[in-house]
C-alpha cells in the first residue's frame, strides 16, 4: 500500500531543512564565506596596496587587493553584500540555487559592463580593471553552473513521499 506522508517530502529534501545541509547550500555557504573575506581584504592595508588611494567609487581608485584586483570601498561593499546574502541563503535549497544562478547572472553582466566601461571610462564607477573581468567572468560561470549542477533535478517542487 502506498501512502503519503505530509510530514516527509521526500529524501532529496531532508537534508535541505538543516543549514548548509545540501551541497547546493554548502556553495552558496562558501560562496558567502569568499565574497565575505574579500569584502575585508579589501579593506586591509597590506592585502590591499595603494591603500590611501582607496576612494569611496570611481575608476580613479588605484587601491589594488592582492596588488592585481582595483577595488573602492563600493567594490569592497558590494563583495560584503554578496557574502552576507550567501550565507543567508544557504539555509535553504531553493534559496541557495536562487542566489548562485541569479547571482551569477549578475556577474555576468557586471563582466559585460566591465569590458564595456573600465578603465578610464566615466561610468567606471566601481572600479573594474582586466583582471577583475576575467575574475568576474570565471565567478559568473562558476556559480551559474553549481547553482545548476548542484541541485536536485526537479528542485523546487514538492512531491509526496510514497512507501510501500
Amino acid at each position: 500500500m502506498t501512502t503519503a506522508d505530509p510530514t516527509d517530502r521526500g529524501f532529496a529534501d531532508r537534508d535541505d531543512r538543516r543549514y548548509a545541509g545540501t551541497a547546493v547550500q554548502k556553495a552558496s555557504l562558501i560562496a558567502g564565506i569568499v565574497f565575505l573575506v574579500v569584502g575585508i581584504a579589501g579593506f586591509i592595508p597590506g592585502l590591499t596596496t595603494n591603500y590611501g588611494a582607496l576612494s569611496f567609487a570611481g575608476h580613479d581608485s588605484m587601491a589594488m587587493l592582492l596588488g592585481v584586483f582595483q577595488v573602492s570601498v563600493l567594490h569592497n561593499l558590494v563583495h560584503l553584500v554578496y557574502g552576507v546574502a550567501g550565507l543567508a541563503f544557504a539555509s535553504s535549497r531553493i534559496g541557495s540555487r536562487t542566489y548562485l544562478v541569479v547571482g551569477g547572472i549578475v556577474y555576468a553582466v557586471v563582466w559585460l559592463y566591465g569590458l564595456l566601461f573600465g578603465g578610464d571610462h566615466p561610468a567606471n564607477i566601481v572600479p573594474l580593471n582586466s583582471a577583475d573581468n576575467w575574475l568576474h567572468l570565471f565567478l559568473a560561470a562558476a556559480m551559474i553552473l553549481l547553482g545548476l549542477l548542484l541541485s536536485p533535478r526537479g528542485a523546487g517542487v514538492n512531491r509526496p513521499a510514497t512507501r510501500v
